[in-house]
């Protein structure tokens, strides 16, 4: 094993969905010092608590996968946590990483810190060119601040602070607690259970026309692994596929994988929120990463995951999320 394999990497966030999928690929690759401490031990909004962590662990790298996450419902009925919880997260390993002079610092953010209308496929350079989708503005707003502060030290100090901002992220491992999930995995749970209620029909929000891309959290490990091995030229770099599909579409795919067969519904008097959301991704494709699993392939996978789980997943309160 040569040396940069024993480097130390911390991965906060190690027991989500991307930090999970980041630990496989990491070990996957050689990398055999990986550490992760859960939330129970660690809180990570308190500074003190993760600066004691840090001048204890010294990590050589360190990968930001920790946040408070969920959709569109989620977004809007805890607003102040949204935003509170997940600066006091960063800006806490940001700051302790920078004062124990980590050698590389990977952001995760989300594509939803680009404005609601911003032209498409949406390029690094839209950031902060317009207004924030409404719906989603206090995650996008603490993760825009996120970016900036990695840019700052970049700038300043000349450090390896990168932000890796992935599209809509689905896999194993993932909430699909109806109240707090995000859109594809809630689609998984509504059609199968609605296939056990003798194929009843299922509502859905909005009109079905959104376009959104979806991204396998396994092509989003690759994509950081991606990054602890090279030292990326710029500081913000788009993750996704670079292909989108309407939520209609999508509720279709899923319908047939998990073999519902009764009607769809769409409630119109709710919110479709952003009407399309594709990454420019040509940036990092350049540098020699791309995703390689097909959006059919991962959802097959992913609902084989969720029936073979379904007795252990549980319901997942806003202040246990810890997922990217």
């Amino acid at each position: 094993m040569n040396n940069s394999k024993r480097k130390k990497i911390y991965i906060a966030g190690h027991n989500g969905m991307v930090g999970r999928a980041i630990w496989r690929n990491l070990k996957k690759h050689g990398y055999s010092n990986l550490i992760g401490v859960s939330s129970k031990d660690l809180d990570l909004r308190l500074q003190n608590n993760v600066n004691t962590f840090f001048r204890e662990q010294q990590p050589d790298i360190v990968i930001d996968a920790a946040a408070v996450v969920g959709g569109i419902l989620a977004n809007d009925t805890y607003p102040y946590e949204f935003l509170m919880d997940n600066m006091l997260i960063q800006n806490n390993l940001i700051k302790a990483s920078h004062k124990t002079d980590v050698e590389k610092f990977i952001f995760l953010g989300s594509s939803c810190i680009y404005p609601k209308n911003a032209v498409q496929p949406i390029t690094e350079n839209a950031l902060l060119t317009n207004a924030l989708e409404p719906t989603n503005q206090w995650y996008a707003i603490a993760k825009i601040s996120g970016v900036k502060l990695c840019e700052a030290i970049r700038k300043q100090y000349n450090k390896d602070f990168v932000s890796l901002m992935p599209t809509n992220l689905y896999g194993t491992h993932d909430n699909f607690d109806l109240k707090t999930s995000h859109v594809l995995p809630a689609l998984i749970r509504k059609f199968h259970e609605a296939k056990l209620n003798n194929h009843s029909p299922v509502v859905l929000w909005g009109s079905g026309n959104p376009l959104r891309e979806f991204l396998h959290v396994d092509d989003l490990a690759k994509a950081v692994v991606f990054a602890v091995e090279n030292t990326l030229p710029e500081n913000l770099y788009n993750v996704g596929t670079g292909k989108d599909i309407s939520i209609k579409e999508l509720a279709s795919i899923i319908q047939e994988i998990v073999a519902h067969k009764g009607a769809i519904k769409w409630d119109t008097s709710k919110p479709d929120g952003t009407p399309r959301k594709l990454l420019d991704v040509s940036k990092i494709n350049a540098l020699g990463w791309e995703a390689k699993i097909g959006l059919k392939e991962g959802i097959k996978s992913t609902y084989h995951w969720f029936c073979d789980n379904i007795d252990i997943i549980k319901e997942v309160s806003i202040h246990e999320s810890n997922t990217v």
